[in-house]
């Protein structure tokens, strides 16, 4: 089959397209014909050699996936040979099929394109994850949300108002608007002053009792500060840096803090698992009606996944990245 492979690790000229083997659906397993797929920081980071695939993923780009099941292993109970699904994957999406466990797997709700659900997976997963697992925010409490227009970021948002959260965001000026779009009760420039003033302030001084930090050691301090007591700090990456110089731990004893790092590639097959069939009922009928939605910037050809990789390290986008892996099959009539 045809993939997008890596020639040495290195900048986005680095991707092209070859040759890579046929998967094969083993036992629970689905092989899916792709449609399109996403473009996530991670696949920048393996690119560039900084992030390897876990043991036994494929090495392939992509951390997600849109299209119909082609093949089914033994075992499988849900799901049907033409099934239009998407689904989260450890690698393996920049490609013409990947081989995935059915339970990573969801139907895509009548109406959706495949382009449009090539983009939920890694993104609202996360984000489901980090509001429900990692962290307990209840509901009117306020949750703080850093790069909120990010494809996370704004999966986040979404989840966060409909579960009855006061989400605050960070962005750039040119995007608050995109975030307050999406629920955000403040949309904060970061670039303007401190966020955890805004907070603090708008929370009559409680915090927020829950944040969403994807940029790390410069926020960190500041995320503390206008956090709410017994409050959780979520890490999913560090954008921004990873070192922390000068942090007080006496401060987080103060607040009685849980400091949490995750990532989800790395979480066992039985745990996603999990994950998916929570999101599932949480968010099928909001995806059916149109409450929840993928934000997406823009859509190439995986024939121009380096242009993509340069999209996204610029900073200027406002949701998600897709790459359309099969035109035909991409275009075809969407169910109602």
């Amino acid at each position: 089959m045809i993939a997008v492979l890596v020639e040495g690790f290195g900048g986005p000229e680095r991707l092209v397209l070859g040759r890579a083997p046929e998967p094969g659906a083993g036992p629970g397993e689905v092989v899916i014909r792709i449609a399109a797929t996403a473009v996530n920081r991670a696949d920048l980071l393996q690119r560039e050699g900084r992030y390897p695939p876990p043991a036994g993923a494929s090495d392939i780009l992509g951390l997600e996936a849109a299209g119909i099941v082609e093949t089914v292993g033994q075992g499988t109970r849900r799901l049907a040979v033409g099934d239009r699904v998407f689904a989260l994957l450890s690698g393996g999406g920049y490609a013409e099929r990947v081989t995935v466990p059915e339970a990573h797997c969801m139907r895509i709700p009548p109406g959706m394109s495949f382009v449009e659900a090539a983009a939920l997976a890694e993104a609202f997963l996360t984000a489901w994850q980090s509001l429900t697992r990692l962290a307990a925010p209840a509901a009117g409490d306020a949750v703080l949300i850093h790069a909120g227009a990010s494809g996370v970021g704004t999966a986040a948002l979404q989840i966060a108002r409909e579960l009855g959260l006061r989400p605050f965001a960070t962005c750039s000026s040119s995007k608050t608007d995109a975030c307050l779009a999406l629920g955000a009760e403040r949309a904060i420039d970061y670039r303007a002053g401190s966020f955890a003033d805004v907070v603090l302030e708008a929370t009559g001084g409680r915090g927020a009792s829950c944040v969403l930090d994807p940029v790390g050691a410069p926020y960190l301090a500041d995320d503390l500060r206008c956090l709410a007591m017994d409050g959780t700090i979520v890490l999913l990456a560090t954008m921004g840096g990873a070192r922390v110089d000068g942090f007080d731990l006496r401060a987080m004893m103060r607040k009685r803090a849980t400091l949490r790092a995750s990532t989800l590639r790395s979480r066992d097959a039985g745990y996603k698992s999990s994950l998916v069939t929570g999101f599932e009922d949480f968010a099928m009928p909001r995806l059916s009606d149109g409450r929840l939605r993928p934000v997406i910037h823009a859509v190439f050809p995986w024939s121009r996944a380096a242009d993509a990789h340069r999209l996204l390290e610029s900073g200027a986008t406002v949701g998600k990245i897709v790459l359309v892996v099969d035109a035909g099959l991409a275009q075809a009539p969407v169910p109602a």
